[in-house]
């Protein structure tokens, strides 16, 4: 019996627990989130380094009735500079609705030095019908990524998102619709 609810809650669990294991440690192209990594000497702009090119993609799952498009294509910026992007969603539907959005930064091994300061994403988002936003971005490049080998190669990092309609269990919890 005990064993069968340790299974349950590992269960239920898993899904919280792997995205915050994935926010703190890059894992699977997810950016940094932990608050932590975000202390002065980290956000000095490297101005020896190369700027980097950090472009922008949106996408939305095919049940939510919104449109979502990043308002610029790419930014350019240097290790430790600190940057502010935006998106905007509109609800094209005639009811409001809830979304919520994922990301990953591509190619993903750059994802442990892609630290983002604020973010919309994993928030509950609502729109109400017809309404259209602007979702800010604010993100920097650890200055450690100049220090890594496997990063030499790379200039173009890409930020993508893809907003799905939230949906709600039983117990009133949220789980993402495709």
């Amino acid at each position: 019996m005990s064993l069968g609810i340790a299974t349950l809650t590992l269960a239920y669990a898993s899904v919280p627990l792997y995205r915050a294991i994935c926010q703190r440690t890059g894992f699977g192209g997810t950016p940094i989130t932990d608050q932590a990594r975000f202390t002065p000497e980290k956000l000095v702009p490297v101005t020896d380094a190369r700027r980097l090119r950090i472009t922008f993609s949106a996408s939305v799952s095919d049940v939510l009735e919104w449109k979502f498009t990043p308002q610029q294509r790419e930014v350019r910026v240097l290790p430790g500079e600190t940057a502010l992007a935006f998106y905007k969603a509109k609800n094209c539907s005639k009811e409001d609705i809830i979304g919520v959005a994922t990301y990953s930064v591509t190619p993903g091994q750059v994802a442990p030095y892609f630290s983002k300061i604020q973010c919309f994403c994993f928030e509950e988002q609502k729109l109400n019908a017809g309404e259209e936003v602007d979702m800010p971005v604010f993100f920097f490049i650890d200055p450690d990524f100049l220090d890594d080998p496997q990063m030499r190669g790379i200039d173009t990092v890409t930020l993508s998102y893809t907003f799905f309609k939230a949906k709600y269990d039983s117990k009133g919890n949220l789980r993402p619709t495709a």
